[in-house]
């Protein structure tokens, strides 16, 4: 089918003139769980399926963005957590979470509220179910997401890469690399153009998926959201936890892995997963970093805490000065070294 605009708009008209009490007629809704039976609650509480599917959309991005920040927000106030943060001496003030929590808001509302709003037209029109019942099964819905995961990752991590040249970065990426050491709330803390560039990973796959298929419900989009949303606060958040997942599932980023590419600037360009910047052989200097911080652990096991942390203090202050430099010349501020030509 072809998508244009005249045809999402015929599309949309005719769906709001449909009362939702007949998209329903057929439909014995006592048979349905309680989680099916709340969504046609919500579709014919509002009595129009455009605006229920996106207020409903904006309301859980915003629900879920702010609802698994504030379990950070809280850990960075309480000194005990201090013991797993990867720099722990960089706490973020209250006065940089509210500026960074305005930024986020404002590309919120005229970034990616926008976007939200049209994603569910668009995608209708290409055969995506939204406010019919029952869900598909879990069956169906998993492999759905692990696609959505791999595909942003791989879109992600070279969208990332050119971010981080020129004016991109310049003019666009260096907004995001304003804090060193993110915090939860920073995770979308950005540029509006880097907001829909990066964004576009998250929401293409599902488009193309159902383009391809024509073979999915807005449900499974909504928990490939909630968990890329988690996913992504979680690696901002600065905290490299014992049970952290990425020590459950070798391949996983996780903090431990992003935190790096805010300090150094440079390496570990992806999102979910290590891949692609181990392939590409984007995560050489964090190998390294990781490397040298076991090696230095094992070598100062038997010196006080102050001179560990002192010694922690110093490798961390170490990485930042390269990183700087690495930033200087991305924004063309600072020329490259010279390689020496070989004789």
């Amino acid at each position: 089918m072809t998508f244009n605009a005249t045809s999402v708009a015929a599309a949309a008209a005719h769906a709001a003139q449909t009362t939702t009490q007949q998209l329903y007629a057929n439909i014995d809704l006592t048979k349905l769980s309680w989680l099916e039976q709340m969504w046609a609650a919500w579709y014919i509480w509002i009595d129009n399926p455009i605006i229920a599917t996106g207020l409903m959309s904006f309301l859980l991005h915003e629900f879920v963005y702010f609802g698994r920040s504030i379990p950070w927000i809280i850990i960075d106030a309480i000194p005990y957590f201090r013991q797993w943060k990867l720099q722990p001496n960089k706490v973020p003030t209250p006065q940089e979470q509210w500026e960074c929590t305005k930024m986020v808001l404002f590309s919120h509302f005229t970034i990616e509220l926008p976007a939200i709003w049209l994603f569910h037209p668009m995608a209708e029109n290409f055969g995506m179910s939204t406010w019919q019942v029952p869900f598909p099964s879990w069956t169906t819905m998993l492999p759905q997401i692990a696609i959505f995961f791999v595909f942003e990752d791989m879109f992600h991590y070279f969208a990332h890469q050119a971010l981080h040249t020129g004016a991109l970065y310049k003019h666009i990426h260096k907004i995001h690399h304003k804090y060193s050491a993110p915090f939860g709330l920073a995770a979308e803390y950005a540029h509006p153009a880097e907001v829909f560039i990066l964004g576009t990973g998250t929401i293409a796959g599902p488009i193309l998926y159902c383009w391809y298929t024509r073979n999915l419900h807005i449900f499974t989009v909504y928990i490939w959201i909630t968990l890329r949303l988690f996913q992504a606060i979680d690696a901002h958040s600065g905290y490299d936890f014992p049970w952290s997942l990425q020590h459950i599932i070798p391949f996983w980023s996780g903090a431990e892995h992003h935190d790096f590419h805010h300090m150094a600037f440079t390496n570990n360009f992806s999102t979910s997963f290590r891949w692609c910047d181990r392939i590409f052989g984007t995560d050489n200097k964090y190998r390294e970093y990781r490397t040298r911080i076991a090696a230095q652990k094992a070598a100062m096991k038997n010196k006080s805490k102050s001179e560990r942390e002192e010694a922690e203090r110093n490798l961390i202050a170490e990485i930042e000065a390269e990183g700087l430099r690495a930033e200087a010349i991305a924004e063309g501020s600072m020329p490259a070294p010279k390689t020496a030509k070989v004789q």
